[in-house]
Formats: structure tokens, sequence, C-alpha cells
């Protein structure tokens, strides 16, 4: 399981891939508990919750690129 402080460390091309590879690996366990073949049912807790981790990431940095440019413009408004 991926800490938080890796995530933050991650730039934002090494957060899409970890995103993508989480959601494959989440759909992969979805079918495995659908079969009843699943081993450990936490992991998909876990899996949803890395996912849910990377998009909260994502939008935060989204969001204060958003200030940043909100910022600038009104400075040059001035």
């Amino acid at each position: 399981m991926t800490k938080v402080a890796e995530l933050r460390d991650m730039s934002d091309e090494q957060l899409v891939l970890s995103l993508k590879e989480a959601s494959e690996s989440f759909f992969r366990l979805r079918l495995q508990a659908q079969t009843e073949r699943l081993d450990a049912p936490s992991e998909l807790r876990k899996q949803r919750r890395t996912i849910a981790r990377i998009k909260t990431i994502r939008a935060e940095r989204a969001r204060a690129a958003g200030q940043e440019q909100r910022q600038e413009q009104g400075q040059e408004q001035e």
C-alpha cells in the first residue's frame, strides 16, 4: 500500500500511472470477489482508498494551480 507522503512526492505523470494501475487492480479484485476466489477481502478496501487518495491529491494540485493562476491575473490587472 502506498503511503500518502509517497503519493505527494510523485509527479503528475506518476500519479496518473499509479491511478491506472490501482484501478486495474481494483477491477481484477472485484472480478475475483464475484467468482468467490478472493483471498483477502480487505484488499478491495485498500485499493479503493488508494484510488481515492490519488484522486484527492490530483484535485488539490489542480485547485492550487487554479488559485495561482487567479492570483497572477489579479496582479496583472492592477
